[in-house]
């Protein structure tokens, strides 16, 4: 296996000779089946010899993923940082770690990550599940809710105290604490919200005292204080030309961009994508909701169903995976949580278009101003978006500026 990747035979020499040789062939082969080209076989081969040397690796050792961190972490320094930018030592720290973690667990070798252990985790769960079947939440911001309260939770049982003492004094003191080491006070809002859902549930099953729920109270919020804000319509439209090349990224990004666009697609929308959501025989595209886990029929747009077909046609690698959009590199695999984000806002800066929050995001915030601007109703924009309600769209009226200038113009004349 050496021999096909390597040339000079003192390299494969080198190789063959080093430890856990017959392991690393394997894992070779394994990543050749997977359709790693050359180049990417070589860059593999090589660190997975740094690893087994870091890590002192043998064929009967399991190994934790802090031992790899910190393998990483004293590989990348000692491998003469003064001929590398930070950029460049991040990069290898993070491929260190990339590889060490893919062929450990080949091997069987990697001992998955603890838990998280607190005494009060079945609870937790319980909280979850009601925020899922009963309240209808959507998984990532049920993991964001437990997460706010995993670290409360952590908190109680590092001092000694318990769930069921826990008072409003105690609670006021972890969220000013927050507000005063970093937390926005958006950030501190979100954090009480989440304890009063928590605290809310807790009282109903007699985990706390009775009466806490409704006296958590965060910092105060103005309504609509942060307004979305999302580039001009002509901004989008310079976007989406900077993709008309025949690159393979700029045709793949191009159908993701044209999605968000048009249609006003979440992030995870476009991610979630199937083949199968395409029903090109009657120009039609099915997009799973998140938040409202229905399915939604758009008809298929020309511009955005021609970007689609050139990305299959063109770019697409042939793999059985049916998630619409993939990596163009191998391993092939669908796009991951926060690949969106620096897509859009990678290009956008490139373009020097400001936007408070420059990711995928701010061209659904684009799409309902274009729709706004062309006179479609509330109740029009909040169905192409998607909206539960009518509030999360009528905020949008809030920032139609042109429309507000030609209020304040207008005379009323002899009426006052």
């Amino acid at each position: 296996m050496f021999e096909t990747i390597f040339t000079w035979r003192r390299t494969i020499a080198r190789h063959e000779r080093g430890p856990m040789a017959e392991e690393r062939r394997r894992y070779l082969r394994h990543l050749k089946e997977r359709g790693l080209s050359r180049e990417s076989l070589h860059r593999y081969a090589v660190y997975a010899l740094c690893v087994v040397r870091w890590l002192k690796l043998t064929p009967d050792r399991r190994v934790f993923l802090d031992e790899v961190d910190a393998a990483a972490e004293r590989w990348t320094h000692r491998r003469r940082p003064w001929n590398l930018h930070a950029k460049g030592l991040r990069a290898g720290r993070k491929l260190f770690r990339m590889v060490a973690r893919d062929w450990l667990r080949f091997l069987n070798l990697l001992i998955p990550p603890t838990p998280w252990s607190n005494p009060y985790a079945p609870l937790v769960q319980q909280f979850a599940d009601y925020m899922r079947d009963e309240k209808g939440l959507s998984e990532s911001t049920i993991a964001s809710l437990c997460w706010f309260v995993h670290k409360f939770l952590d908190r109680i049982v590092q001092e000694g105290q318990q769930l069921g003492t826990a008072d409003l004094k105690q609670i006021d003191a972890v969220l000013a604490w927050q507000g005063s080491h970093g937390y926005t006070r958006v950030g501190v809002s979100s954090y009480a919200n989440a304890l009063r859902a928590f605290f809310k549930l807790g009282e109903s099953r007699g985990w706390c005292r009775p009466g806490i729920a409704a006296a958590i109270a965060g910092p105060r919020l103005f309504r609509d204080e942060r307004l979305p804000a999302g580039p001009s319509w002509a901004d989008v439209r310079r976007l989406l030309a900077s993709t008309a090349t025949d690159r393979p990224t700029d045709i793949r990004d191009r159908a993701i961009l044209m999605l968000l666009a048009t249609y006003g697609l979440r992030a995870g929308e476009v991610r979630l994508l199937q083949l199968d959501n395409l029903d090109w025989d009657h120009e039609r595209i099915i997009v799973r909701r998140s938040k409202q886990r229905c399915a939604e029929i758009y008809p298929l747009a020309r511009c955005v169903g021609d970007a689609i077909l050139r990305y299959l046609k063109e770019v697409r690698p042939q793999v059985s995976d049916r998630s619409l959009f993939l990596t163009l590199t191998p391993p092939y695999r669908p796009l991951g949580r926060g690949s969106l984000w620096p897509l859009v806002g990678v290009r956008l800066r490139k373009l020097g278009i400001v936007v408070p929050h420059p990711g995928a995001h701010c061209l659904r915030h684009a799409c309902a101003g274009r729709l706004l601007a062309k006179g479609f109703s509330l109740k029009e924009i909040g169905d192409h978006l998607g909206h539960r309600s009518m509030d999360a769209t009528r905020i949008y009226a809030k920032v139609d500026l042109p429309i507000l200038r030609r209020v304040a113009k207008f005379d009323l004349g002899g009426v006052l």
